[in-house]
């Protein structure tokens, strides 16, 4: 399978509280073919619809720190419904919680085929 059929219409939950960043998040996912959800800018939101709809998504692009706030209780629902997700951070692996330092990481900035291979390479065959 191709990576453009691969990621055409994969539901990505994007949770981020910088608006810049979320907006060019959309547009990069935008350009895959791939289906926004959110993006939210607290974590109680993203909580709220993961409760709401755990099947509502198909990935989750987490920012380590959001409002002043860690993701851990995001990436902690993802992990219990079995959802893949990436981190997304300016910091290095010592800003995520030791629980998590193996999961994939975006690093801020990041160019289009950063994420590109990162979606690629955490989807399940």
């Amino acid at each position: 399978m191709d990576k453009e059929s691969r990621l055409s219409g994969l539901r990505v939950l994007i949770l981020e509280d910088e608006a810049l960043l979320a907006m060019l998040l959309e547009d990069v996912l935008a350009e895959f073919g791939c289906v926004l959800v959110g993006p939210f800018s607290q974590n109680d939101e993203a909580l709220a619809f993961l409760s709401a709809e755990p099947q509502g998504c198909d990935i989750g692009i987490l920012d380590v720190n959001v409002a002043g706030h860690r993701s851990d209780a995001v990436a902690a629902e993802f992990d219990r419904l079995g959802l893949p997700f990436v981190f997304s951070t300016g910091y290095d692996e010592s800003a995520l919680d030791e629980r998590w330092r193996s999961k994939p990481c975006l690093r801020k900035p990041f160019r289009p085929t950063d994420l590109e291979r990162l979606l690629l390479d955490v989807l399940p065959v």
